[in-house]
């Protein structure tokens, strides 16, 4: 038994999330109101003993295990919430060898000393005689003393080593300061000195509240930079860490919306006046890690950036990384080379609030919360505010000008996955330029070619993954729900092109492709999401995607591997309609289940005589019925089609 069956095993899916959700008992199975939409009416969300499940049959039609519902609750990755639950469940998480087991009581060390420094720098603010000055600052920007010790606000002393002296007496260490970017090297290698003096220091949080570094900002007028950060240290990453967030997660779950803004004060300000789904990116503009990290809470996204010209430029490098960063549904276009390439479908919804000339969201909060939310509720789709910033300086009564504005403005069009939406931009673009539609859709399918291409099949891969010590009983297509899972990851570790050549045949047949959603199981889903990064005609280079999913799932990795080796060979040129079929047949498999969850739900509505959920489980469970129906006729066509290429090709050799 790996790690994560001990923990599964060791804790009850009902406790756990009891925790958080009121709990009902229906016949064997536990209902109550889903928390991850807004519903006080129907008790949609449902949790399963007898299979140690959880499923949302509203608004989110999700579900999983345990760590899936983790996650999902607290924005999670695999690791984060690995840790949690071993430690719920008393189960020592065994390093993966000397190297990271020495890591991770550095880690530890370096979280205790910024956790000592932030009370340090607080205690020197609230208590000391030289923070007057300071605390008078605060009061000035309104702040007050709750504010300040929630976000434990700190002041740092007018001296050279004042931090230095006050840590090396309690006995940390010169190399444990510098480590954590609390005291500064010098340049002849020598002990060093305070990095932050004479600022208000703000603690910088990792989600789950740990102080991984910090923000300073100056107190005089001729001090520079006006904002000092932790540099980058084995905790602080600043292009993979958002301010507040924290504090913010379960405000922005609850709004199902997070609202990102440039500054520390402005989060802290948003906060006190009660608009707390507010979270701070960290430098000059969003980062691919940044927007990874809050996909997992919500899609619906507000940049709320100055309205400075440096305000404009950093949205509009948010943007662009907004575009290429967040998760994608990938659709596989052949080119002219015969080779797969994806056009990106946004994933999310990602507005921009036109904050007033001269103001940034703490001017605008100072003026009262009904202010910021009247300015967020206006805020305008991402193709509108890209339309009116690249325009804005153009003359569109010249040729030049409209030849920057197609060319600008079309490969943004081309992003949007909704061919109604795609349709409408492309009708506004034609009349801002007073240009014929047929001309920019031309233009919009120049980047794409029609038609379909024979596909090049590249040799299969082997992954270079570590080995497995114990004996694994080889995986057969359809046993059960898990092994479906695995079989499908095993043959996107061992094909990688597979995917994008089975979802493209899937597609043909209106079935929309492999998805995280499809994963039950936590660990499958995270490796799924990894996997997902490579294009068709990569291989998945093995070092980085461990990097990628930790140790932790290291052990699991090499089983999926394994599965696959020690199963019966797929010829090389029925990959794509194999990896098509287990596709089908593992959300038929997720479809009958559910329509048995459904069942037990029917009954009760019966019993209670609910006329309103009869009808909405009855339309339910036909739509299921509707879907299994589709599935298994794609999944019989293609076993067909399968078979006749088979016996057509034994024909042949005769």
């Amino acid at each position: 038994m790996n790690e994560i069956d001990d923990i599964k095993s060791k804790l009850d899916i009902v406790d756990l999330i009891s925790d958080t959700v009121t709990l009902k008992k229906s016949g064997k199975s536990f209902t109550g109101f889903c928390p991850f939409h807004s519903n006080t009416k129907t008790p949609s969300f449902v949790v399963f003993p007898d299979t140690q499940t959880w499923r949302c049959f509203g608004a989110c039609a999700d579900g999983g295990d345990i760590f899936s519902f983790v996650m999902k609750r607290e924005g999670y990755d695999f690791k984060e919430a690995l840790n949690m639950l071993a430690q719920r469940a008393g189960v020592e998480l065994q390093a993966s060898g000397p190297q990271a087991e020495v890591q991770n009581k550095q880690r530890q060390k370096l979280l205790e000393l910024n956790s000592a420094a932030a009370a340090y720098f607080h205690q020197l603010l609230t208590k000391s005689p030289t923070g007057a000055k300071t605390r008078a600052y605060l009061t000035g920007r309104e702040l007050t003393a709750e504010t300040i010790a929630t976000f434990q606000l700190g002041y740092a002393l007018n001296e050279w080593e004042a931090l230095k002296s006050h840590f090396l007496e309690r006995g940390y260490s010169v190399e444990e300061l510098v480590a954590t970017g609390l005291i500064v090297e010098r340049d002849d290698g020598a002990a060093g000195y305070d990095r932050f003096r004479n600022r208000l220091i703000i603690p910088i949080r990792d989600p789950q509240g740990r102080v991984i570094g910090f923000g300073a900002r100056a107190l005089e007028p001729d001090q520079v930079p006006k904002y000092l950060n932790s540099p980058q240290t084995l905790l602080f990453d600043k292009s993979a860490t958002l301010y507040g967030l924290d504090l913010a997660r379960n405000y922005i779950r609850q709004a199902e919306q997070a609202i990102i803004v440039e500054g520390y004060m402005d989060v802290i300000q948003a906060y006190q006046r009660g608009a707390k789904n507010v979270v701070a990116q960290m430098g000059t503009a969003l980062t691919e890690e940044q927007l990874k990290i809050l996909k997992r809470t919500t899609s619906n996204f507000v940049l709320a950036l100055d309205s400075d010209t440096a305000g404009s430029a950093a949205t509009l490098r948010g943007i662009n990384i907004a575009r290429e960063a967040l998760e994608r549904e990938a659709v596989p276009i052949p080119t002219a080379r015969g080779l797969i390439r994806y056009e990106g479908r946004l994933d999310a919804d990602i507005r921009i609030a036109a904050l007033p000339v001269g103001k940034d969201p703490d001017d605008i909060l100072k003026e009262g919360l009904d202010v910021w939310q009247r300015i967020i509720a206006e805020a305008v789709p991402i193709i509108d505010f890209y339309f009116e910033a690249v325009t804005a300086g153009l003359d569109l009564d010249t040729a030049k000008g409209k030849s920057i504005a197609v060319r600008e403005l079309i490969p943004v069009l081309r992003d949007i996955g909704n061919k109604v939406e795609q349709e409408h931009y492309i009708q506004k673009l034609a009349r801002l330029i007073h240009i014929d539609e047929r001309t920019l859709i031309a233009e919009l399918k120049s980047g794409q070619t029609s038609g379909r291409s024979t596909r090049r099949q590249p040799a299969p891969v082997t992954p270079d993954l570590p080995v497995v010590q114990e004996e694994v009983v080889p995986i057969k297509l359809g046993t059960t729900k898990a092994g479906l899972e695995e079989y499908c990851l095993g043959l996107i570790l061992a094909h990688p092109y597979a995917l994008a050549m089975a979802n493209d045949t899937l597609e043909q047949q209106d079935i929309y492709g492999l998805s995280v959603n499809d994963f039950r199981q936590g660990a499958n889903r995270e490796i799924f999401k990894s996997l997902q990064l490579w294009t068709a005609s990569e291989t998945p280079k093995i070092e980085i995607l461990l990097d990628m999913l930790g140790e932790m799932l290291e052990g699991h990795l090499a089983t999926l591997a394994d599965f696959w080796h020690r199963g019966p060979p797929v010829p090389v040129e029925n990959i794509d309609r194999d990896l098509s079929i287990a596709i089908l047949r593992l959300r038929l498999q997720n479809v009958i289940e559910q329509m048995k969850e459904l069942d037990f739900l029917q009954q009760e509505a019966r019993e209670t005589k609910d006329t309103k959920d009869i009808r909405q489980y009855t339309e339910m469970a036909n739509a299921y019925k509707q879907q299994r129906q589709k599935l298994e006729q794609t999944r019989d066509a293609l076993s067909l089609m399968g078979k006749r290429r088979a016996e057509t090709d034994i024909y042949v050799d005769s």
